[in-house]
């Protein structure tokens, strides 16, 4: 293996939507058939504009020219708190790893590589949504389960 970890642009904006189909498919055990359409068009506008905006930062990892894993982090604010001054939030999505391909420390590596970015930009707060397949991978990294929040399902 060759890895190498990109940080991706607004040229890798198909690369991106792509991935971002293939997790959603996989984290909502969505067949093939189910249409995606407008997931992917709303994709594609999240990357296009948080991508220049900076409020995406997102990694593509290749083994030489072939695609092997992506994360993502976004971020945002809300009003600041006691533990949270500044208000800023980052929230860690998107992660993938070709299943040829775990196991080898690129999801972790990936997520270091998120974590820093965020720490870079003063943001200290960061949050994620865990399948079962990541929990470890994140229990490692030294992410905590948040037992007040809530959420409204409509």
């Amino acid at each position: 293996m060759n890895l190498k970890y990109k940080k991706a642009t607004i040229d890798d904006i198909e690369i991106l939507t792509k991935t971002r189909i293939e997790v959603l498919r996989a984290a909502n055990k969505l067949s093939d058939d189910v249409d995606m359409k407008e997931v992917e068009k709303s994709s594609y506008e999240y990357y296009k504009n948080a991508l220049q905006n900076e409020t995406h930062t997102a990694y593509l990892v290749f083994d030489e020219e072939k695609f092997v894993g992506a994360g993502g982090v976004s971020y945002f604010q809300v009003m600041p708190t006691y533990h949270n001054p500044s208000g800023y939030k980052a929230y860690i999505m998107n992660m993938y790893t070709n299943p040829e391909y775990r196991r080898n420390g690129i999801a972790i590596k990936t997520l270091g590589l998120l974590v820093e970015d965020a720490k870079k930009r003063g943001v200290h707060a960061i949050s994620l949504e865990a399948t079962d397949m990541g929990k470890p991978l994140y229990v490692k990294f030294g992410f905590v389960k948040m037992n007040d929040e809530m959420e409204l399902l409509d």
